[in-house]
């Protein structure tokens, strides 16, 4: 009987419970019983999880096609199993084919299914033939086993000190992307929202969308000041710049979570393109009722888990905020990361759709609940749950948001409207409806906000250039994966004029 390493017993039970739907993959790799691993079986659980998840589509479609019967439906147990060892035998780096096959099939056997365990080694052996004759054909003699390396496109410590390298071709080796051809990235991919992406952005963007998708995230810090990244240096982590904000810096060696600093919140993980929506919200000099002064008033209507909210804090220190969120265990959260904050922050349980405030603030950000499509690197199992028909439920409640975020405003104010959605029915549509609705809200473009924080050192002048090229024809700003090394977002600026009727 072989031993499961305590990694893949617990990567086994988070996509267990990912598979029934219990819970996110991000939540349980936070989980205690994760946390309780040592450092490298942690590594190697958070790359088996994500990478499994990522690949899932690819890694059933091969495993089903290496069946007896290719047709037969599988226990949740056995599909879990199988995408464990295909993916270790097909991605990952020097990870034996004997532990990922043993284990694999041990992890059957221990679920209960001791026949179909026979199928799991069988389809495994033949798959891992496969891969060595693959190698064999690709590499040189000496390194041509079924420990050989594949290519790499990035790098998470495991067991063997190897790294999680996803099979992703550049354009040039797979032929133009077109729909009725494959190519990894998209055959990890549904069908539907590849052909959706190829109709919106283009052919060239659906393929750094997929590809983007297929990668482990930017470690992406917001860095409290010059003296936070000395103190990150002398602690040994290695930092790049943002590629968009002075304030940002990307981690590419050594563990942030231990250091002082980050324990102390003078660092904090998020990535850059959320820094930039909370930038764009809180600037504060524009022209209007409020130029020259700090906002006085600003509702951040979706808050929680918060980053947004400090940044918002940071930009406008003599502001009021109301923070609200719609369950109390996330709120609760919310109130202890903003407790050092005092009362300039009132965090409310509140539903976002029924606000009944009107014309008090004098900024709303809208962050909303969406589909997630932009974050499908850092969140690999929404590709799995998501179906066309969801997007029109979520737009009704966006829509609910944003009606709710402008009648919250003073005449003069402003809603900053932002998603981490790719789909137009959560952005440009939901724009549309409620503006229809709201003849006294008039669309801003943000190119002028973009100069506004160039002006003012918080962006790079290589990320306001790139950002003004990102502006579609109306001033939306849209930041598409793989286009820019963060989640896909989608930003609009809306004013609610002074001349509304009723004022």
């Amino acid at each position: 009987m072989a031993k499961i390493s305590s990694s893949r017993k617990a990567a086994f039970q988070i996509l267990m419970a990912v598979e029934r739907g219990q819970s996110h993959s991000d939540d349980l790799l936070r989980a205690k019983a994760v946390n309780a691993l040592s450092a490298p079986d942690r590594n190697l659980a958070t790359a088996l999880v994500l990478g499994v998840l990522r690949w899932q589509i690819q890694l059933d479609q091969q495993c089903q096609a290496l069946l007896t019967r290719p047709n037969a439906k599988l226990d949740p147990e056995i599909r879990i199993a199988l995408r464990l060892g295909a993916f270790q035998l097909l991605h990952m780096d020097r990870i034996p084919a004997r532990a990922a096959i043993d284990e694999s099939v041990e992890l059957a056997q221990q679920a209960g299914h001791r026949f179909a365990s026979g199928m799991v080694n069988a389809v495994l052996r033949k798959m891992a033939r496969y891969k060595q004759t693959l190698d064999s054909l690709s590499a040189p003699a000496e390194t041509s086993d079924l420990e050989g390396k594949v290519d790499t496109e990035e790098s998470v410590d495991t067991e063997g000190g190897g790294g999680f390298n996803p099979r992703i071709k550049s354009a040039e080796e797979t032929g133009a992307l077109a729909p009725e051809r494959s190519f990894p990235a998209c055959e990890a991919h549904p069908n539907w929202m590849v052909e959706r992406w190829i109709n919106f952005y283009g052919f060239d963007a659906a393929y750094a969308i997929c590809r983007h998708g297929q990668s482990q995230p930017a470690l992406t810090l917001r860095l409290a000041g010059p003296a936070a990244e000395a103190e990150l240096d002398a602690a040994g982590i290695g930092l790049e710049p943002g590629e968009l904000l002075t304030a940002a810096r990307t981690v590419v060696s050594g563990d942030v979570t231990v250091t002082e600093t980050f324990r102390e919140g003078r660092a904090r993980l998020q990535d850059e393109g959320s820094q930039l929506v909370a930038e764009l919200a809180g600037y504060s000099g524009e022209s209007g009722i409020n130029s020259g002064q700090k906002q006085r008033t600003i509702l951040d209507s979706c808050a929680a888990p918060g980053g947004k909210t400090l940044i918002l804090a940071e930009r406008n220190p003599q502001a009021r905020i109301v923070a609200c969120e719609s369950s109390a265990p996330r709120l609760e959260q919310l109130r202890k990361r903003l407790a050092y904050l005092g009362e300039r922050v009132e965090c409310r349980l509140a539903d976002a759709t029924a606000l009944t405030e009107d014309s008090i603030y004098d900024l709303a950000l809208a962050d909303v609940p969406c589909s997630g499509t932009g974050t499908l690197g850092r969140n690999p199992e929404i590709r799995h749950r998501l179906r066309p028909e969801d997007l029109a439920r979520q737009a009704e409640r966006q829509r609910a948001i944003l009606t709710a975020a402008l009648r919250s405003v003073s005449p003069g104010g402003h809603v900053v409207y932002s998603t981490c959605s790719l789909e137009p029915e959560e952005n440009e549509q939901v724009i549309a409806t409620v503006l229809a609705a709201n003849p006294n809200a008039r669309l801003v473009s943000l190119e002028a906000r973009i100069g506004q924080l160039l002006g003012e050192g918080v962006l790079t002048s290589t990320g306001a250039e790139r950002l003004r090229g990102s502006l579609t024809t109306e001033g939306f700003l849209r930041l598409l994966p793989g286009t820019f090394h963060t989640d896909g977002f989608f930003i609009a600026l809306i004013e609610q004029m002074v001349t509304a009727i009723g004022y």
